[in-house]
């Protein structure tokens, strides 16, 4: 049952998805499938029900993408795009997601605030950066211009207001700060 599920959603993911993000750890060096299956789950929520309905790779049902053209990441982190609740907002300005990070349930990542003088109008929107082989936490909120060096972790609930591009670090707290540098 599994092998024809698998044939299914190899058609479904080359007629509806970018070829683009079907390969990858997630399509080619897992013996299960699992990428495929995900592809198969994703298809009824983005192409039937049209949730996330314009984006070219899949994408849980339960995650909000603002503007997929200002999402940049390898197809082999297919997996942020799996779980519950993630909100990109990057209708103004870009997020940068560095290879092999791994982004928690219910992170937001904003790249514009509204404005404090007038809440219908939002501020300039700055792009986000985050390295290779980071860690966000449950919970975290990543705001506008935040530029995470490689090997940083985001403790579960913090407010990310400011850049720590040096990286080998752990951060956390509202809002957030170094706690510990981790040792390359």
């Amino acid at each position: 049952m599994r092998k024809f599920a698998i044939f299914i959603a190899k058609i479904i993911g080359y007629l509806f998805y970018d070829e683009k993000y079907l390969k990858g750890k997630w399509f080619e060096k897992t013996p299960n499938g699992d990428g495929w299956i995900f592809v198969l789950k994703c298809f009824l929520w983005q192409k039937i029900f049209r949730i996330n309905g314009k984006v070219p790779f899949p994408v849980n049902q339960n995650i909000r993408i603002s503007n997929y053209k200002k999402l940049h990441f390898h197809p082999d982190d297919l997996n942020n795009f799996q779980g519950f609740g993630v909100y990109f907002q990057n209708f103004m300005a870009d997020i940068y997601i560095g290879r092999g990070t791994y982004i928690a349930p219910n992170v937001g990542l904003i790249t514009a605030n509204h404005n404090p003088k007038n809440p219908d109008l939002h501020l300039k929107g700055e792009n986000i950066v985050i390295g290779e082989k980071c860690w966000i936490g449950m919970n975290a909120v990543i705001l506008p211009g935040v530029k995470l060096g490689d090997n940083t972790v985001v403790a579960a609930g913090a407010v990310v207001t400011k850049s720590f591009e040096e990286g080998n670090c752990i951060v956390g707290g509202v809002p957030a700060k170094l706690i510990k540098k981790i040792d390359e």
